[in-house]
């Protein structure tokens, strides 16, 4: 199987009142920044949704598959797999994609421990390059300025 992530985009929106599994179902795409201004047909959403289905039937789908479920081109679904992929959220198995892992709930974990990661590597390195750069960490009741 293959899995890489290389951008990640959380949208903070406001959660849905009125309780609706379709209504539900956009808020969380949106919020995982599935659609764009360009994708006026909510394609990537679209595609999202089978892969949300096949995974409740533990079935991998083609881009041919995918392109003849959502009524779209094999192209557009191309597009919108190669983002799903580099953001996390799907993986692809021997030319079949399906959703990285079997639920939603599941998913949304796995993307709190790759960011974790992330961000652990960011501070490993801020600290790292704070030594280098003589930064001092500011305390909440003296403040330190830098000279060069």
């Amino acid at each position: 199987m293959i899995y890489e992530f290389r951008r990640v985009t959380v949208i903070k929106t406001r959660k849905p009142q009125k309780k609706d599994l379709n209504t539900d179902l956009q808020w969380f795409s949106e919020s995982l920044g599935l659609f764009s201004q360009r994708d006026k047909e909510r394609s990537c959403f679209r595609i999202f949704v089978e892969l949300v289905k096949s995974a409740r039937r533990r079935q991998l789908l083609s881009s041919d598959e995918l392109a003849l479920k959502t009524n779209l081109t094999r192209g557009t679904v191309i597009h919108h797999i190669n983002h799903l992929v580099e953001s996390g959220l799907v993986a692809q198995h021997e030319g079949k994609y399906m959703l990285r892992v079997e639920n939603l709930e599941t998913l949304v974990t796995e993307l709190q421990r790759d960011l974790h990661r992330v961000f652990e590597d960011l501070q490993s390195m801020a600290k790292e390059l704070d030594t280098e750069l003589g930064l001092l960490k500011r305390d909440n009741t003296k403040s330190k300025v830098m000279s060069d």
